[in-house]
């Protein structure tokens, strides 16, 4: 059995600006070899927004855990919040904003799974 705990995790400013904490990556978490997807857990704080970037090959899912914003992606903008999920095909730019008054939370979901090599600033 795996269970990961969000305190046991650390976050980190990453190249696209938002804070993350890995929380299942099956090249850096023992048990989740298998794992056909890797899972973080985001924050962008009130005011601020990542800078937009492209997966080259992957999905990736933001599914809100908290806050509102505004979620960009290519030339598409929609107005999010807590209990939304946005589907974000590979290739596409894209860039989430807080505009809410407090942290915007999401799990970033990416399959296959988050490759640094995948990944470039736009």
């Amino acid at each position: 059995m795996l269970i990961r705990d969000i305190t046991d995790c650390p976050h980190e400013r990453v190249v696209d600006r938002t804070i993350l904490a890995e929380l299942l990556h099956p090249d850096k978490v023992a048990g989740a070899e298998n794992l056909g997807c890797s899972i973080a857990h985001a924050i962008v704080p009130a005011g601020e927004e990542s800078l937009p970037h492209v997966l080259e090959t992957s999905t990736e899912l933001y599914y809100l855990l908290q806050g509102s914003g505004e979620m960009h992606i290519d030339d598409e903008e929609a107005p999010v919040r807590e209990g939304q999920i946005v589907l974000i095909p590979p290739g596409a730019r894209q860039y989430i904003r807080n505009t809410g008054p407090g942290n915007l939370v999401f799990l970033a979901i990416v399959a296959p799974k988050w490759q640094a090599d995948d990944e470039r600033l736009a």
